[in-house]
């Protein structure tokens, strides 16, 4: 047998491990959001940035499109508060601060256009640890806003897909 063969054989099992052990857990990537409605309209006090990445979200990550109108719209999606926050963590020897934690807190709520909840008042809450450094206070300030930034992504994503598992679960009747 050639030695080439046995080294390629060895390492191509090698390269193919890995992806076979995700394909037999199930892995899959996250692909759009499937929600039911066509039209989405964002309501309520978001922040601009907030506001811009629902929208991208809503565009990008599903079939639907955003009205500016909530009259012509299948979906309200009303957002009711939008708190941005950070906390200390941790002083370091000299008493300075050397850790912080991110937050955004957001409390929403969905309905359609006959006014049924679709999704009643809820609210989802992010964090993030931060490290920092006075020596570095700037490239700290852009790593926070960064850190913002993908905060509001995440939870622009999280949202739409909380709405699209609300919009599928089954209906219980009151008695």
């Amino acid at each position: 047998m050639d030695v080439n063969y046995s080294r390629r054989s060895l390492l191509g099992l090698l390269v193919i491990a890995p992806f076979s052990g995700l394909v037999a857990c199930g892995f899959r990537l996250r692909g759009m959001v499937d929600l039911p409605y066509r039209v989405l309209a964002i309501t309520g006090s978001p922040s601009p940035p907030l506001r811009a990445d629902l929208q991208t979200a809503i565009l990008t990550g599903t079939d639907a499109k955003v009205a500016i109108n909530p009259k012509d719209a299948d979906l309200i999606l009303d957002i009711t508060s939008d708190l941005n926050g950070r906390e200390i963590l941790a002083y370091n020897s000299n008493g300075q601060v050397s850790a912080y934690r991110l937050n955004i807190r957001v409390g929403f709520r969905a309905f359609d256009s006959a006014g049924n909840d679709v999704v009643p008042e809820s609210e989802i809450y992010l964090t993030r640890d931060m490290d920092f450094t006075v020596s570095t206070v700037l490239a700290s300030d852009a790593q926070t806003q960064q850190f913002l930034t993908s905060m509001r992504r995440d939870l622009s994503v999280q949202i739409l897909r909380r709405v699209a598992a609300s919009a599928r679960a089954p209906k219980t009747k009151d008695f």
